[in-house]
């Protein structure tokens, strides 16, 4: 089963793409092809999902450290944040721990995060410097996922614990973002009426483990779409795959990971959790075969000529 999955998905027989059973990851493939795009919805984290791990063996920047980097930002700020680094992404990545275990940390980190950006001031003008100057980084062919769900009508939801602003304008100065079909999910500034920050939207902070708690689930996002049975999700930790608990009228999920380091570590593990790992890849190479496979290869011309219309 494997060799003609190989065949079905030609990008599936690359060395760094690993299953764990073969069997399901066919049969959903086939369920989705028959559906197509009528039925399909994508649902992806962004950091390390759709933006790259690293480009040139420099670490790319996450949307935490766009800002935490910048030369717009004030020092304090900087040197602040990579302190709060130091002490809480190991416990982020410690799979000896359980979710339950490190979320109130997860809490009491990206809440001392929040309260230290604010008192920078930012602004909205600042944005576009800040993620132009940045070292963030789509994935390479992520512009061309984008264009093809857009013109095909298919709603793809990125859901992050990161800040919606940088994503939303990393999109914006690297590919395009389009409203018709795309909502993101994440922690979004608040500014006043001057567009100067002063806080955070909401009063609830997303972190890297409640992505199955916050409002998108308490939202009629699912609802409306609740049409789309055949669900593609996109993440890079364990966290990521309860991003999609709240969409019950879901049949197929097909859960793809991204393994982006300590390899021989970690994937036992992704292995065991998603049903195709994609290991130390800084494209959408995969995903998008995968996605030519479900949607019958549609041409490019195809696609121009829906993104006129």
């Amino acid at each position: 089963m494997a060799d003609l999955l190989k065949t079905l998905v030609r990008d599936f027989g690359k060395a760094n793409v690993r299953m764990r059973d073969p069997d399901f990851v066919e049969k959903a493939i086939r369920i989705m092809m028959k559906d197509a795009q009528h039925k399909l919805q994508v649902v992806a984290d962004f950091d390390r999902s759709l933006s790259k791990y690293s480009e040139n063996g420099k670490p790319c920047s996450t949307t935490y450290s766009v800002l935490h980097q910048s030369k717009h930002i004030p020092e304090f700020y900087r040197t602040e944040c990579r302190k709060l680094l130091e002490i809480y992404l190991p416990i982020e990545f410690d799979h000896s721990k359980t979710i339950e275990e490190k979320t109130p940390t997860m809490i009491e980190w990206w809440s001392k995060s929040h309260a230290l950006l604010t008192s920078c001031h930012l602004t909205r003008q600042d944005l576009v410097p800040i993620v132009a100057d940045s070292f963030a980084r789509l994935r390479n062919g992520c512009k061309d996922f984008f264009n093809l769900l857009h013109s095909l009508d298919i709603p793809i939801l990125i859901f992050s614990a990161g800040i919606g602003d940088v994503i939303s304008e990393t999109i914006n100065q690297q590919a395009t973002f389009y409203p018709q079909n795309m909502k993101i999910v994440a922690n979004f500034l608040k500014f006043d009426e001057m567009g100067k920050m002063v806080g955070f939207m909401g009063n609830e902070v997303i972190h890297a483990f409640n992505k199955n708690e916050n409002a998108i689930h308490s939202s009629d996002y699912f609802y409306n779409i609740r049409h789309r049975e055949n669900l593609l999700l996109l993440g890079d930790s364990l966290g990521d795959l309860r991003m999609v608990e709240g969409a019950d009228h879901v049949e197929c999920i097909l859960k793809i990971g991204f393994l982006n380091f300590k390899v021989q570590e970690h994937l036992d593990i992704f292995l065991e959790h998603y049903d195709v790992v994609i290991i130390e890849d800084e494209s959408l190479d995969v995903v998008n075969g995968l996605m030519r496979t479900i949607l019958g290869n549609p041409t490019v011309e195809n696609l121009k000529s829906a993104l006129l219309d």
